[in-house]
């Protein structure tokens, strides 16, 4: 049985890639985009490997409307994670939505749920 597919998506590398190790020691197959825009590409290139939980760092995000109601579109539970500067996204259809100060562990406890 393969790993459940995670895209966690955010501009801060070191935030992404701490994430993602988080992730993979907890049995997923995490994969980072820095952009919306890039996750969205690669479902679109590779819909059989599509995620089962996304992670998104709002912060720094280019907010086009059209791409972040995109990735809600494609049967994956979504997270986000927001600053005050992005409390205005709260009313999507999360599976969870997180807001700073929040840790690594507490972020990937909330994808353990989503996948469940």
């Amino acid at each position: 049985m393969e790993a459940p597919r995670v895209f966690v998506i955010g501009r801060d590398h070191w935030a992404r890639a701490s994430l993602r190790a988080e992730l993979i020691e907890r049995g997923f197959d995490a994969v980072g985009h820095a952009t919306i825009r890039d996750a969205l590409l690669a479902l679109a290139l590779s819909p059989a490997r599509a995620p089962k939980v996304i992670v998104v760092d709002l912060h720094e995000q280019d907010h086009d409307e059209d791409r972040l109601a995109a990735l809600f579109l494609h049967g994956a539970r979504v997270i986000g994670i927001a600053g005050a500067a992005e409390a205005a996204d709260a009313d999507r259809p999360w599976a969870a939505f997180l807001r700073r100060p929040v840790t690594i562990g507490g972020v990937a406890e909330a994808v353990e749920r989503a996948a469940a």
